[in-house]
């Protein structure tokens, strides 16, 4: 067995615990930390005949981590018998007392990889299988989209009420607490208030709420080594609910784009997770025209979404369509009903890694 730091896992301490969910019980085997993860522990074993993967906060507890913790696993739990592509909780544990003052919980491992960190042979030499790698993250996010939030068991897991009223406030607060850390003197973002001015301004009026990642893009998914599909969705520290529009959003505006013409990648957004079939859709190096002809997202009538460039993007916020007889804005730039595109802007400026994480309560307050 590998050597764990007794002070993150205490094996004896874990095995009783487990042993009074009426787990298998015996010696555990394969202890492996898995990388990965910025801010949490994980480490997979496996113990009388099934694999797990326990999941706690970092060495140095946050104020919050206990609470984002117990947040992960019950959306986690809420998402189990659904189609989203998720870790299923197995045992969750919201004791602080038992394990050094650490909320953990043990869910299923996944197998597969993350696409930031490398290929394998089948996705690095065949161009089809990572457009459909794209596909394929868009469809899962239609999943978690679809999810009645009601029904699985989270009413009350977010504040759905005023949502998008409190976003570009809530983001330009954690952009400016970011000035408080040493040596960084802030951002430098010409237009940032107009910018967040005109999106108070032209917000839209109705929203259906749902199950919301909170930091979809591509690092926070695993593909399945034999194939093009979403393994799962990971990492669920900024999980709420809200306006699912917006992970999608994000996923655009963060897409590693190859060329500036990939930048522009359309993806449809299913209204109950039914996507079309792989035909349909239409390659990131479109022509213009086919980018014209994109579906509407799953949202009312004369909605604009607005994750196009990915300062914007950071905000979340999504827009009014196009009043009649007001200007066109050039490809690329909004989604619109008829087009979801990305510009492929980048920020002026960014935060210092040493930048924390945002709280998850920013998408509450």
């Amino acid at each position: 067995m590998q050597q764990i730091d007794p002070e993150l896992v205490d094996f004896a301490v874990l095995a009783g615990w487990m042993d009074r969910q009426g787990l298998p019980g015996g010696p555990f085997e394969d202890v492996t930390p898995l990388s990965g993860g910025t801010q949490n522990v994980l480490v997979r074993f496996r113990r009388g005949g099934r694999d797990y993967v326990l999941r706690r906060g970092p060495r140095h507890l946050r104020a919050r981590t206990n609470d984002v913790l117990r947040r992960e696993a019950r959306v986690l739990s809420a998402l189990d018998g659904t189609d989203v592509p998720a870790p299923r909780v197995i045992a969750a544990c919201p004791d602080e007392t038992v394990l050094n003052g650490a909320v953990f919980y043990l869910m299923t491992p996944i197998e597969g990889f993350n696409a930031t960190v490398a290929l394998p042979d089948l996705h690095r030499g065949d161009a089809d299988v990572r457009h459909a790698m794209g596909l394929n993250a868009a469809r899962a996010l239609s999943a978690l989209g679809a999810v009645d939030h009601e029904a699985v068991g989270l009413v009350g897991f977010g504040k759905p009420e005023g949502f998008l009223e409190r976003q570009v406030g809530r983001w330009m607060s954690e952009l400016e607490s970011y000035g408080a850390l040493d040596g960084y003197p802030g951002p430098d973002i010409p237009g940032l208030d107009k910018v967040a001015s005109w999106l108070d301004g032209n917000r839209p009026a109705t929203w259906r709420p749902g199950v919301m990642h909170g930091d979809y893009h591509l690092a926070n998914l695993m593909f399945a080594p034999d194939g093009p599909d979403v393994a799962a969705i990971v990492d669920w520290e900024m999980c709420t609910i809200g306006d699912p529009l917006l992970d999608l959003g994000w996923l655009l505006a963060t897409w590693p784009a190859g060329t500036p013409r990939a930048r522009c990648w359309p993806v449809r957004w299913a209204r109950r997770a039914a996507c079309p079939p792989p035909g349909s859709w239409w390659p990131p190096t479109a022509s213009a025209r086919r980018r014209r002809r994109a579906a509407t997202c799953r949202r009312s009538p004369g909605t604009r979404c607005w994750p196009p460039s990915s300062w914007a993007s950071c905000w979340r916020a999504r827009t009014p369509a196009r009043s009649p007889g007001r200007p066109r804005r050039r490809p690329g730039t909004c989604c619109t009903r008829s087009r979801w595109g990305c510009s492929g802007g980048r920020r002026r400026s960014s935060p210092p890694e040493s930048a924390p994480h945002p709280d998850p309560e920013i998408y509450l307050l």
